[in-house]
């Protein structure tokens, strides 16, 4: 059947990306290897059915995952339309870490080489707390349900929460690179990938990104997902590729299923997202899927060819007009780059340490606050990369802003790397539930924000919770009176030590009128702090005065109009005008010639 798909494909000059066909377990197999298959955290076993349902531990399922690889690679390399090899699918969606015997036996090989001792697990785990000290390495149980786990997300002992996370994302990561490795035996040169999920949670993508020849991602926004959270997270699977071009492998051309209301999307608006991910770096456009099943769980999500089996659909006539369209730019834009001078921190042990925390509050959400501190950026048209807190501080000194939201793990050196960052004149943007945590999720003594504390020139000496339901009043005139801004999740209560105050906290609480932000002169540069999670207005009222200050180029357009820029190796330079929202609008571009943009429109434009 495969062949004659491919011997299809080649006759009408297709390009193939050939999948590796191991993201579910066939039936024979579960029925023959049961201990293929993944245990939950609340302890039960799967059997056959679903998919991304295999132990990523199990010696057996990666033996085979080698082997039909293998199989695949052998049979199909050195075809004249493969550019690209994609292995499994979308690791982790929907089966989640794997808690069977054998990810626990393995889990403990894995601490004892980490950590040497037991003693040195007990003192990194804090583990005198509620009577958890352990004597031998047989003692240790993954953190399921019916043991420390509190769900998937939280648990008794935090650091071992946070391991565990590290230990499945490393053993899912060697299911990738075992098929890597056996495709390479017989092609040495086509690129390979798997498609990665955004902010998804339970894998360190920067960790992936190394061992991946080209980043690929699946797009799909659901309709309340604003175009800045969209393109935070293009820009973020570029960062996680080392700032290449990469692959948007999957994005639907209507409907998406999974969604409780499934919303068709409007005329054009799907040439808008698609156009939106090459303007933040995608060399290549695709579809998920290219026909509509009749059967089974996707049956209504959508399809180039619809269950009319016909091309005088509107879904069809808008993804061949994008086709032709791309098809006429494509050559002169592949390969072209994104340039910043802006990075912003994103970094998954943070999301698992900040998301862990069992209290002071349950409404934050990592990537939600990330693109809070992101989206005056955005506004702006201010072109940004996403980048680890571990980066050197080589990388740091490359952009004049560095942006840390929540950065409540800082791991060895970060904080060392910062502070030269900003004493040679880089300008630092963080704020509340910074500097808590160290590598093993154990609060650093001394007061937060911990190593960040000299540097923000401030104590924070305690984080009060906000209701769901309420906001914080912040002045945004310091101490004088001025603009407001709602802040909302949790409010720093800030001691001053060497920082200045930009806003304060108004209301009646006992500490209305303290700093609420601030701004730390240190060396030649700043270390900004924002203690509450602001509104939009307020975010855009305290970053745009430092994007003005640092000399960021920004270009003026009208909301949800995003303007963006594409660098190729000639000097050619495109600039991708998008109209994000479903309204009509004009822009005026840096020559003074004015644009009409329809809903959904995108203008291409060059310096030739």
């Amino acid at each position: 059947m495969l062949d004659s798909i491919v011997e299809l494909l080649n006759k009408h000059d297709f390009k193939i990306v050939m999948a590796t066909g191991t993201a579910a377990i066939p039936a024979w197999m579960a029925r023959r290897y049961p201990q293929v298959m993944r245990t939950g955290v609340d302890g039960t076993h799967q059997i056959f059915g679903g998919r991304h349902n295999f132990c990523p531990s199990s010696p057996k399922f990666r033996s085979a995952a080698r082997a039909l690889a293998s199989r695949v690679a052998q049979r199909y390399t050195g075809e004249k339309n493969l550019v690209c090899w994609h292995v499994n699918n979308e690791y982790g969606n929907g089966g989640g870490y794997c808690y069977c015997d054998t990810c626990a036996q393995e889990f403990r090989h894995w601490l004892e080489r980490k950590y040497g001792s037991v003693e040195a697990l007990n003192r990194a785990w804090c583990m005198n707390f509620w009577s958890h000290t352990i004597h031998d390495w047989s003692d240790v149980v993954p953190p399921v349900t019916y043991g420390d786990g509190i769900g998937t997300d939280k648990c008794v002992i935090s650091g071992l929460q946070v391991d565990y996370r590290r230990f499945q994302n490393e053993q899912m990561l060697a299911c990738y690179t075992i098929e890597r490795d056996a495709i390479r035996e017989f092609d040495t040169e086509t690129p390979i990938t798997t498609n990665l999920m955004g902010t998804f949670k339970d894998l360190d993508y920067f960790s992936w990104g190394r061992e991946m020849d080209v980043v690929s991602w699946d797009n799909y926004p659901g309709m309340d997902t604003q175009p800045s959270f969209t393109a935070m997270c293009h820009d973020l699977m570029r960062g996680v590729g080392g700032g290449k071009p990469f692959m948007l492998m999957e994005q639907t051309p209507n409907q998406q299923n999974w969604f409780p209301y499934c919303k068709v999307k409007r005329p054009g608006e799907v040439g808008k997202l698609s156009w939106q991910a090459v303007a933040h770096g995608a060399d290549t456009v695709q579809f998920f899927q290219l026909k509509q099943s009749i059967g089974g769980c996707e049956r209504f999500h959508g399809a180039v060819i619809g269950h009319d089996n016909s091309d005088r659909s509107r879904t069809y006539r808008e993804v061949r007009a994008l086709g032709s369209d791309l098809q006429d730019r494509a050559k002169q834009l592949m390969g072209s780059r994104v340039k910043a001078r802006v990075a912003v921190m994103f970094d998954w042990e943070n999301y698992w340490s900040l998301e862990g925390c069992v209290g002071p509050t349950q409404g934050l959400h990592y990537p939600d606050e990330v693109h809070r501190f992101y989206r005056p950026f955005w506004k702006r048209n201010v072109a940004v990369d996403m980048i680890e807190s571990t980066a050197d501080v080589d990388v740091l000194k490359q952009y004049d802003i560095v942006v840390a939201p929540t950065l409540i793990m800082v791991k060895p050196g970060v904080a060392d790397n910062l502070e030269e960052y900003v004493r040679s004149g880089g300008r630092l943007v963080t704020g509340y539930m910074s500097g808590i945590h160290n590598e093993f999720d154990l609060v650093i003594p001394g007061g937060y924000p911990g190593p960040l504390r000299e540097l923000c020139g401030l104590w924070v000496e305690e984080i009060d919770a906000i209701a769901p339901d309420a906001t914080i009043d912040v002045n945004l005139g310091g101490e004088e009176a001025g603009d407001h801004a709602d802040g909302t999740i949790v409010a720093s209560i800030i001691e001053l030590e060497g920082a200045q105050t930009l806003a304060t906290y108004g209301g009646d609480d006992f500490y209305a009128g303290t700093a609420a932000a601030t701004v730390h002169e240190v060396g030649d540069g700043k270390a900004y702090f924002i203690g509450t999670a602001l509104d939009d207005a307020g975010m855009s009222a305290l970053i745009d005065p430092i994007i003005d200050e640092s000399g960021v180029p920004t270009i003026d357009a009208p909301e949800n109009v995003e303007v963006m820029r594409r660098y190729a190796d000639d000097g050619t330079v495109f600039t991708i005008v998008t109209n994000t929202g479903d309204e009509a609008t004009e822009w005026t571009d840096e020559q003074g010639v004015l644009h009409q943009l329809n809903p959904f429109a995108v203008l291409v434009l060059t310096n030739e």
